[in-house]
């Protein structure tokens, strides 16, 4: 199986999380970010990430994705989610100040999804309209977004860490994780400490890397 995504997308990132908490066999290929007509061809949409299934066919929707992983050495692992109204409210209140604090830095890191200056300006084009302003404006503004997300993240107080569940991990951490994951790219925002912890434990158990070494 091949699994195609962008390593920066959260949608992407629980895609991958069952891969490498499972050791699946699946090979996961960056697909660069303007490529819009690659994501159209397998899917007939717009959309990441795409699993290629053994038949070769395509199929779309990370959360069906990710069952569709984790059942597919008939041993599922991840238990339902339990806390999805508070996951949900939450990322409500984070996800503004977020993409304000990250989309610029996708730019300024190596990533593998861009690799062209043409992947570079499609982005940068897009979510632009999305933050409403430009993401040399939002990086200038990053003191005032960290000292906002940093409000936020008290707010975390019901995260729950895998030591604590026997190293299990759920629906609310497939949902939760990346969008913490993602926030370890700004240097100078600090998680609190359970969920520094948090991030922590996930990676190591999902194999999902982190952004601590190219922070900015």
């Amino acid at each position: 199986m091949k699994l195609f995504v962008f390593d920066h997308c959260p949608f992407c990132v629980k895609a991958m999380m069952p891969v490498g908490l499972k050791n699946l066999q699946v090979e996961i290929e960056a697909i660069q970010n303007h490529d819009v007509q690659a994501r159209i061809d397998k899917v007939g949409a717009n959309m990441v990430p795409i699993l290629q299934k053994e038949d070769g066919s395509f199929m779309a929707e990370s959360l069906d994705i990710v069952k569709y992983l984790d059942k597919s050495d008939n041993q599922p692992v991840l238990t339902p989610a339990t806390q999805a109204n508070q996951i949900n409210n939450w990322l409500s209140q984070a996800s503004q100040v977020s993409h304000i604090l990250v989309f610029p830095r996708w730019l300024k890191i190596e990533l593998p999804e861009f690799q062209s200056q043409q992947a570079k300006n499609w982005f940068e084009k897009n979510k632009t309209k999305m933050i409403d302003m430009s993401f040399e404006k939002a990086f200038e503004q990053s003191n005032l977004a960290i000292e906002q997300m940093h409000a936020v993240l008290q707010k975390l107080d019901f995260i729950q860490l895998p030591s604590d569940k026997n190293n299990q991990l759920s629906f609310d951490d497939i949902n939760l994780f990346p969008f913490l994951r993602n926030l370890t790219v700004v240097k100078d925002l600090k998680l609190p400490n359970k969920a520094e912890e948090y991030v922590t434990q996930v990676s190591k158990l999902t194999k999902v890397h982190l952004y601590k070494d190219q922070a900015i």
